[in-house]
């Protein structure tokens, strides 16, 4: 996955936006147009231009303003794709930079747009089309975690040495890739009572999904995964002929890859895992209450069950400094990696997910220890401090761990931090991005990246609705 190239003092390249260089702080208090033209928008929602300009109107900082306009819509400006048949509505959602659509970056690309449905049928269609695009993704390709529009497309990774066929972008296994769906299948059901997804493709993807789970927990074999890549990056491909270092099967799910798209080390990936637990649950419980399967829910609970307890056992780990606390990764075999990484789901953002309650303690003790020096890829420098990852390396944080501090937090000046960080630092562009550097906002890696534009501006109106204060000058 190329995002690693670095934009320094940049004019914006990308997104359908207006290219300008300019110093916002030093000589623009009128804010520079720097969304897409309405005219090339692919997709517009009257609610959620509503919501910018309530927005705009009752939020006297006029750059939280600006952000937000750019923000919010920028997965409806410039990533849908709706591929509507007869009988059937699809919707393919770009990740922004890169052509191809993942499960997980799509999945969170919409999200902030669920709550809103009701008000806008168009928008209740586009993500009826996502979920049905998404299970028929799986349907090609379980291990997958990013597919192409064209089914006949070879992409740039082709020629990696795993089952890739047509039509993959890329088949990094991660947890999270089958966790996504579900999670925004089930909350769209919650939100619209509409049961029009459930249909005969999604129960399949379902049944597939807990097949790929139960062969990861390698219970009686490596299971039918392996993948290697001719490549000069380590965390691009994994080691041991392929199948990544050895685990011990105690009941947990190992994910080859993180959200990031880099390898784990010890497979058994901890966020990831306690994601799988609530995501079997969700499912579990639209098989019971809607397609009437108790059987198939109770196989998905018992599975979520044992993870779950599995977790527990294996997962929560003695810190010397923060006590009993969440390891990153662990094989079963007792070791593990003591860190976090910014990518979602990470331990950080676990009741984002409602994977874990906020309140936990166990939870509380390893939020203070990733957000702190003994997490080793936790940055502070002039300009911010926050979580990066491998993926881009050192001192490079990246704007989604402060946007998930801000969501998990529950000290107001923590959150009011968190904000004037995100203002600070988006390098006079008007968008968030993957990352940026501790001491310089404007070296930041990727110009157009849909999910975490459309994060903040989650993270805005949640604010604007339950603590305006906290967006106060």
């Amino acid at each position: 996955m190329k995002r690693r190239a670095f934009i320094q003092n940049s004019a914006l390249l990308g997104a359908g936006v207006l290219a300008s260089k300019f110093s916002f702080a030093e000589t623009n208090p009128s804010f520079p147009v720097v969304r897409t033209a309405e005219s090339k928008r692919h997709f517009n929602s009257k609610v959620i231009e509503g919501m910018i300009k309530e927005f705009q109107k009752n939020v006297a900082d006029k750059e939280l303003g600006w952000l937000f306009n750019n923000c919010l819509p920028n997965t409806l400006d410039t990533t849908i794709y709706l591929e509507n048949k007869p009988n059937r509505r699809l919707t393919y959602v770009i990740t922004g930079d890169i052509d191809a659509m993942w499960l997980r970056d799509s999945s969170a690309q919409v999200w902030p747009y669920l709550p809103f449905m009701k008000k806008d049928k168009n928008l209740q269609d586009l993500v009826l089309g996502l979920i049905n695009k998404q299970s028929e993704c799986i349907l090609i390709d379980p291990y997958a975690n990013a597919f192409y529009n064209d089914p006949s497309k070879k992409g740039e990774w082709f020629s990696d040495h795993t089952d890739m066929k047509p039509g993959l972008h890329e088949r990094k296994w991660e947890i999270d890739s089958l966790c996504y769906p579900i999670r925004l299948a089930y909350h769209y059901w919650k939100t619209t009572n509409d049961t029009t997804p459930f249909d005969d493709t999604w129960v399949q993807a379902q049944e597939l999904i807990y097949k790929t789970f139960v062969e990861q927990q390698r219970k009686e074999n490596l299971g039918p995964y392996k993948f290697e890549r001719t490549t000069a990056r380590g965390t691009d491909t994994l080691q041991v002929d392929g199948y990544g270092y050895p685990v011990n099967p105690v009941g947990l799910i190992v994910s080859s890859f993180r959200p990031s798209d880099d390898c784990s080390i010890f497979p058994f990936l901890i966020p990831s895992n306690l994601f799988a637990v609530v995501s079997l649950r969700q499912s579990a419980e639209i098989m019971r209450k809607v397609k009437n399967k108790p059987d198939v829910a109770a196989k998905f609970e018992a599975l979520a069950n044992e993870v779950e307890a599995a977790v527990k056992q294996y997962g929560i780990v003695d810190h010397p400094t923060h006590g009993r606390v969440y390891a990153f990764e662990v094989d079963g075999f007792g070791s593990y990696l003591m860190m976090d990484d910014a990518n979602v789901p990470s331990l950080l953002a676990l009741p984002y997910l409602g994977a874990v309650d906020v309140n936990d303690e166990v939870y509380q003790r390893t939020r203070a220890f990733i957000l702190s020096e003994k997490n080793p890829f936790f940055f502070k420098g002039s300009a911010g401090e926050g979580i990066g990852g491998p993926h881009i390396g050192r001192d490079m944080i990246w704007p989604m761990s402060i946007i998930m501090r801000a969501f998990t937090s529950k000290d107001d000046a923590e959150i009011k931090k968190c904000v004037q960080m995100l203002k600070n630092t988006h390098g006079g562009t008007g968008f968030m991005h993957e990352s940026f550097h501790k001491d310089d906002p404007k070296k930041f890696t990727r110009h157009w990246f849909a999910w975490t534009n459309t994060l903040f501006g989650e993270l805005m109106w949640k604010l604007y609705k339950e603590k305006p204060h906290l967006l106060k000058v």
